[in-house]
C-alpha cells in the first residue's frame, strides 16, 4: 500500500540500507562461496569454474530495459530482496544434501541474476529519488555501506561459520548452515524495512515507447550516441585496469610464504590489516571523495582523485621488494591484565591504509562520472550499461592476473599493475567533463 507521505523522505533513511543490501549477495556469491567450497574440500578446479558467477553483473545491461519498462524501481527492489532472502534460506536447508555442491551452485547462479537485477533497480531508484547534488554526496555514503556489507558478508558470516564449525560438533556444514540462515534473516529484515521506508518518487514510473514494447534500440542508440563515446568507453574499461590486476592478487600476496614472494602473514592478520582496517580506510576515502566532489565539482578534482587511486599501487611494489615484516608489540597488560600484548606489522598496515584510502577517493570519482553520463528518461538503463561495461573491464584483468603473477612473480606483477594504470589516466585528457553538478 503506497504511503505518499514519505515522498520527501530524507535519503539517510534508505540509501545506506539499500546499498548494504546491494553488497551482501555480491560478496556471498563471489567471495564467501569460494571459502565455503574450499572448507568443504571442493577442488580448486571447480572453484575456478565458479568464476562464471560474476557474469550476471557483467551482462545485466541487456535486461536493464526490462526493469525500466516493467513496474517501478521501488517494486523491483522489494521483489528482488524477498527472492534473495528466500534463496539464502534454501541454501541453508540444502547444505546437508548429498548433491549440495551442484544445488548450491544453481542457487548461487539464481542469486547472482537476482542480485544483478536488484542492482539495476536500486541504482535506478537512486537516480529518481535524489537530486544530482545529493547523488554526488551520497555516492560516498553508498560506497561506504557497500563496504560495510563486505565486512558483514566476508568477515562476520565467515567468522560465524568457522567458529561454529570449530566447536563441539566439528561439522563444517552446520557452521555454513547457520551462516546462511543469518544471511537470509538479515535480507528478510531489509525487505520488510524497505517496504515501509522507501519513498515513492514521482518520476519512478515504467517507461515504454508507443508500441508498448521495450525500446532497446532507442536506449542503446541514445547511450552510444553521446559525445566522445569512444573516449567514455575507453575510460570505463581502462580506468580501473591496474587496480583490477592488483585486487585479485593482493590477498594471495599477503598470505604466500616469503620464499614464494609473499609476506607470509596469517589469515587473522590479513583479516585485521586488509579486511578491517583496510576497509575502514576505504570507507573514509569514499566519504571524503563524495564530500569533495559535492563541494568542488568533479571537473576540478578528476586528476587529483585519479592519482589518489593509482599512485599508491606503488606501495605494493615496495612491499614485494622489501618484505617489510618488522613486528611491533604493544603491551596492554596494564589495562587488560594477564600479559595482554598486541603485535602487528606497522609498515604493512600503513601501506594498506594509504592504498585503500586512495582507492576509495578514486573509485568515488569513477562512480560519480557513471552517474553523470546516465541521462534522459532511460537513465536507469544507461547506468546499467555503464556498470556492465565496467564489470567486463574488471573481469579480464581478474582472469589473467594469476597467470601473469605465476610467470613473473609478485614484484614484477605489481610493477605491471602500476604501468597498467597509465592508459586509464590518459583517457582523462580527452574525457568530456562539462556537466552541471546541480
Amino acid at each position: 500500500m503506497a504511503d505518499n507521505s514519505n515522498n520527501k523522505r530524507n535519503p539517510w533513511w534508505y540509501v545506506p540500507s539499500q546499498y548494504f543490501a546491494e553488497g551482501i549477495p555480491w560478496v556471498i556469491v563471489n567471495q564467501l562461496s569460494t571459502a565455503m567450497y574450499k572448507s568443504l574440500d571442493v577442488s580448486n578446479l571447480f572453484i575456478g569454474f565458479t568464476s562464471f558467477l560474476y557474469l550476471p553483473w557483467s551482462i545485466k545491461l541487456f535486461w536493464g530495459p526490462f526493469v525500466d519498462s516493467i513496474a517501478t524501481k521501488r517494486k523491483w527492489v522489494l521483489w528482488m530482496q524477498l527472492a534473495i532472502a528466500i534463496c539464502f534460506g534454501i541454501v541453508a536447508l540444502t547444505l546437508n544434501l548429498s548433491g549440495f555442491i551442484y544445488i548450491s551452485l544453481i542457487l548461487f547462479t539464481a542469486i547472482a541474476f537476482l542480485s544483478a537485477t536488484h542492482d539495476i533497480a536500486t541504482d535506478g531508484f537512486y537516480l529518481h529519488a535524489l537530486h544530482k547534488k545529493d547523488q554526488a554526496f551520497f555516492t560516498g555514503i553508498r560506497s561506504t555501506f557497500y563496504r560495510v556489507a563486505m565486512i558483514f558478508s566476508g568477515g562476520v558470516l565467515l567468522y560465524v561459520a568457522g567458529w561454529i564449525s570449530s566447536g563441539k560438533s566439528g561439522n563444517m556444514k552446520i557452521g555454513w548452515t547457520v551462516a546462511f540462515i543469518i544471511a537470509g534473516a538479515v535480507f528478510l529484515l531489509l525487505y520488510l524495512y524497505h517496504a515501509y521506508i522507501l519513498p515513492y518518487p514521482e518520476t519512478d514510473k515504467p517507461v515504454k515507447d508507443k508500441t508498448d514494447s521495450v525500446p532497446y534500440k532507442q536506449i542503446f542508440r541514445e547511450y552510444f550516441s553521446q559525445t566522445k563515446i569512444g573516449i567514455i568507453l575507453a575510460y570505463i574499461l581502462l580506468y580501473r585496469f591496474g587496480e583490477a590486476l592488483l585486487l585479485k592478487m593482493a590477498q594471495p600476496f599477503f598470505l604466500d610464504k616469503p620464499q614464494l614472494g609473499g609476506l607470509g602473514l596469517g589469515l587473522s592478520e590479513v583479516g585485521i590489516y586488509y579486511g578491517t582496517v583496510g576497509i575502514i580506510s576505504l570507507l573514509a576515502g569514499g566519504i571524503i571523495g563524495g564530500w569533495l566532489i559535492k563541494k568542488y565539482g568533479l571537473k576540478k578534482l578528476v586528476w587529483f582523485l585519479a592519482l589518489s587511486m593509482n599512485t599508491p599501487t606503488v606501495l605494493f611494489v615496495y612491499m614485494a621488494w622489501t618484505k617489510p615484516l618488522y613486528l611491533m608489540s604493544i603491551d596492554f597488560s596494564w589495562l587488560l591484565g594477564d600479559g595482554s600484548v598486541i603485535s602487528f606489522h606497522p609498515i604493512i598496515q600503513i601501506c594498506i591504509i594509504i592504498e585503500q584510502l586512495g582507492y576509495g577517493l578514486g573509485f568515488t570519482a569513477y562512480m560519480v562520472y557513471l552517474l553523470y553520463i546516465s541521462k534522459g528518461k532511460f537513465k536507469t538503463s544507461h547506468y546499467a550499461i555503464s556498470t556492465g561495461i565496467m564489470a567486463f573491464g574488471m573481469m579480464l584483468p581478474g582472469f589473467i592476473s594469476g597467470v601473469i603473477q605465476e610467470q613473473v612473480g609478485y614484484f614484477w606483477f605489481f610493477s605491471i599493475s602500476v604501468i597498467m594504470t597509465i592508459p586509464g589516466m590518459l583517457t582523462l585528457l580527452f574525457l568530456p567533463l562539462d556537466f552541471n553538478d546541480d
